[in-house]
């Protein structure tokens, strides 16, 4: 069993306005990645919220909703949160970002048939040469997970143990794209329309 675990109680403070909930053709930001979860291998799918929107969304979605009463501790406490509420059962977690309105079910999946035919605890994905999300760690971590501190997430474990992560090479980096200003999003909806 592998869990997902979507990241969706930020604060947008770049963006000045909730970038979750911004439309990308005729779906918002945070439906896109929920879909790309549902539509995947992932066997849970987790989402911790802030806002009552993001929560209706994921409920809309049938999906499980965790409430961050602590966002502000960064993205660590989104991570921490999923972790507790996933089935005890998951040999793995997936962390997703909530602003990456153009991942899709096949980076998702290539990352999970990566975790299971590798023995590498850790598995990345690069996006033109560039570590991006979402990363996938083995529950054998969930110690180490519930450590991290602060808005850094997984970095700190992954340049720990250099030599447990299996770097997996995406061809489209458009999948690896988030949201943090309002030209990114603006560049995204071009980039979505031509996909």
């Amino acid at each position: 069993m592998i869990t997902g675990i979507i990241m969706a109680s930020g604060f947008s403070k770049r963006m000045n306005k909730d970038k979750l909930t911004l439309s990308i053709g005729e779906e918002l930001v945070i439906e896109k990645v929920i879909k790309a979860a549902k539509e995947s291998k992932l066997d849970e799918i987790i989402l911790v919220y802030q806002k009552e929107q993001i929560r209706d969304i994921g409920i809309k979605y049938n999906i499980k909703t965790i409430f961050n009463p602590c966002p502000e501790k960064g993205q660590s406490e989104s991570m921490k949160l999923g972790i507790k509420a996933s089935d005890l059962k998951s040999r793995a977690f997936m962390f997703i970002v909530g602003d990456q309105p153009l991942l899709n079910y096949k980076t998702i999946n290539l990352l999970i048939d990566t975790f299971n035919n590798n023995d590498n605890e850790i598995v990345v994905p690069v996006y033109r040469e560039e570590k991006g999300s979402p990363t996938l760690f083995s529950s054998k971590l969930k110690d180490k997970l519930l450590e991290v501190e602060g808005d850094k997430g997984g970095r700190k474990i992954i340049q720990e143990m250099p030599n447990s992560v299996k770097l997996l090479s995406i061809e489209d980096f458009r999948v690896g794209l988030d949201i943090d200003t309002w030209d990114e999003y603006q560049q995204l909806i071009e980039m979505g329309m031509k996909k």
